[in-house]
């Protein structure tokens, strides 16, 4: 569900970047477009990331992981530099430092439960 609500921020962040074109708010229109394309298609991966962990596939986690990951890595920047805003950097990286531990116990839990090579039913690939 976290990974879900991050989708829809990033859906809200690109209904912001589509009113700051509309309105002219913009230096470049085209450094605009193609960063409203960029985080549409970001939109939609981590959407499909959210939908596959709901459905219990590991792609799902595993992308989510390195979302995770990416949002600590710009919180990182908004932290340090010139320009820094910790309170920004705060924002982006405790949801997703908890999103990142929830994941990672997600896939533990996932590999405990998965079927091991000498379990009953499991096939090791040997045929016969």
């Amino acid at each position: 569900m976290l990974v879900g609500l991050e989708g829809l921020g990033l859906a809200a962040l690109l209904v912001r970047e589509i009113a700051a074109i509309a309105g002219g708010d913009t230096g470049s229109i085209q450094s605009a477009v193609a960063l409203m394309v960029l985080t549409l298609a970001g939109a939609a991966a981590v959407v499909a990331f959210a939908v596959a962990i709901w459905r219990g596939q590991s792609w799902g986690r595993s992308g989510a992981i390195v979302t995770q990951l990416l949002i600590l890595a710009v919180a990182l920047g908004a932290a340090t530099g010139a320009f820094a805003e910790p309170v920004a950097a705060l924002v982006l990286a405790v949801p997703a430092l908890l999103v990142l531990v929830l994941l990672v116990l997600a896939v533990r839990g996932a590999g405990r439960s998965a079927p091991g090579p000498g379990d009953a039913g499991a096939d090791d690939g040997r045929s016969g």
